[in-house]
């Protein structure tokens, strides 16, 4: 960022002379302000790590971050709306590389990291049998009835159903 700083300053100066350098480094400082309170609620988030409420507090946290800079970004923005002392375009286009960068910086950082490809879970040695209680399933089910349907036994039907009742073929 400080290199960031010190090229948009130098451009704005080129561009618009000191209103230029001051545009520059004003959204060079705006972008590295919303860095920080990025980085600072993803660690104040992580102070609840452990907590049974840990994911429902860290993204909440950071949220609440995302909403303050929103909240600061216009502002902001009204503020130096109408400042004569700001060149829109140096400090657009300041803002807009700064968040770029910022964004590079979290792809190197993100595709950098090393994370275990497994956990310390274990997995069981045998298949955990899975039985309701109190009902005993046939080890065979037979193919006249409709699958998940091995608990009802048929009606009887007296020797002399009606035709209705036989089976089809």
């Amino acid at each position: 960022m400080v290199v960031l700083a010190l090229v948009a300053g130098g451009i704005g100066l080129l561009v618009d002379g000191v209103e230029g350098l001051v545009s520059g480094l004003l959204g060079v400082v705006l972008a590295m302000l919303f860095l920080g309170i990025t980085a600072l609620s993803i660690l104040i988030a992580n102070r609840w790590f452990g907590d049974p409420l840990y994911v429902q507090l860290f993204f909440a946290i950071v949220l609440g971050g995302w909403l303050l800079k929103l909240g600061l970004f216009v502002v902001i923005m009204i503020v130096l709306s109408g400042q004569p002392w700001v060149s829109p375009m140096v400090f657009f286009l300041s803002i807009v590389t700064g968040v770029v960068a910022t964004l590079v910086i979290d792809v190197i950082v993100i595709t950098k990291m090393r994370l275990p490809n497994v956990s310390d879970a274990s997995l069981p040695t045998q298949a955990p049998t899975d039985h309701a209680p109190g009902i005993q399933l046939p080890t065979v089910v037979p193919e006249d009835r409709a699958p998940g349907r091995h608990d009802l036994i048929p009606e009887s039907r007296d020797e002399e159903g009606s035709a209705e009742d036989a089976p089809r073929s």
